[in-house]
């Protein structure tokens, strides 16, 4: 944005002030109409969004599998079926679309608040009180996602954990001697309609079931699954980075509104006093 300022009084501040203006910063090796284009893309905001796709695409397709594993294990091998997890499948689907959703809003914002876009929309004092709310807005949806996320991602450590507990004993010489796998003493951590011989595997196929066909490929899930909250983490991080700077972005372009309006006042003074004399 070029601000114009007296020539005489200031000499020559308005060409240095053009020379690092947005525009003029891509002069030299781009195109006018590609000037527009790039200058009106929020970078920031669309490494975020990225981020926050993969994250949450990764992470409701292995939690996905992940707890349709884990509902089979139950009613496979301990015989204690949980239908609350068909419940949490469909939970799963309802976060991505949130998640989705979100991100699509907060790019929106931040095209409308970069390069001359937000020149051009920001202009009225209304638009940008409305923009600074719809910043504010997002940055506390944001804030309290990111809690969310915080607890899932301490929710799939801890059972990341007993899954990968779980294997190890799996991976012992008593079971590969085809011993039995005792959780007698952990039967506080099942449903409470799961009985007491039912925690203890002792036949092959079982044992094979439990280890190989669940628990392995459970265990993977869920890892990758603690990967990609991590990933979302980081995206909302960058989103709330993002919405802080759109703010202040739009804070400015009004002072420098104010200072563009003074400047042009200033300027038909000084050209009325010269047309006087």
């Amino acid at each position: 944005m070029e601000v114009p300022l007296h020539r005489s009084r200031y000499g020559r501040s308005r060409e240095a002030f053009s020379r690092y203006s947005e525009n003029s910063l891509h002069s030299n090796y781009l195109k006018p109409e590609d000037q527009k284009c790039v200058t009106r893309i929020p970078y920031a905001t669309l490494i975020a969004t990225i981020m926050c796709c993969v994250g949450v695409g990764i992470f409701c397709g292995t939690m996905y599998r992940g707890v349709t594993l884990t509902a089979i294990m139950f009613s496979g091998v301990f015989r204690a079926p949980q239908p609350w997890l068909e419940t949490l499948q469909t939970m799963f689907v309802f976060i991505a679309c949130i998640m989705g959703a979100l991100g699509l809003m907060i790019l929106f914002v931040g095209f409308l608040t970069t390069g001359a876009t937000r020149q051009k929309v920001y202009r009225a004092w209304r638009a940008r009180i409305g923009g600074r709310i719809s910043c504010m807005v997002y940055m506390v949806i944001t804030y309290i996602l990111q809690m969310f996320w915080m607890f899932m991602f301490c929710c799939l450590v801890i059972v990341t954990f007993a899954l990968t507990l779980c294997w190890n004993i799996c991976a012992s010489e008593r079971t590969n001697k085809h011993e039995c796998i005792d959780f007698q003493q952990f039967d506080f951590l099942f449903p409470k309609e799961t009985r007491i011989e039912y925690m203890k595997i002792c036949q092959p196929n079982d044992i094979k079931l439990f280890c190989k066909d669940y628990v392995e490929k459970a265990e993977y899930m869920f890892i990758l699954a603690t990967s990609a909250t991590v990933l979302i983490i980081l995206s909302l991080i960058h989103y709330l980075m993002c919405l802080s700077a759109n703010y202040a972005h739009i804070r400015d372009h009004e002072k420098l509104q104010e200072l563009q309006e003074l400047q042009y006042l200033q300027d038909a003074e000084l050209t009325s006093s010269k047309d006087r004399f």
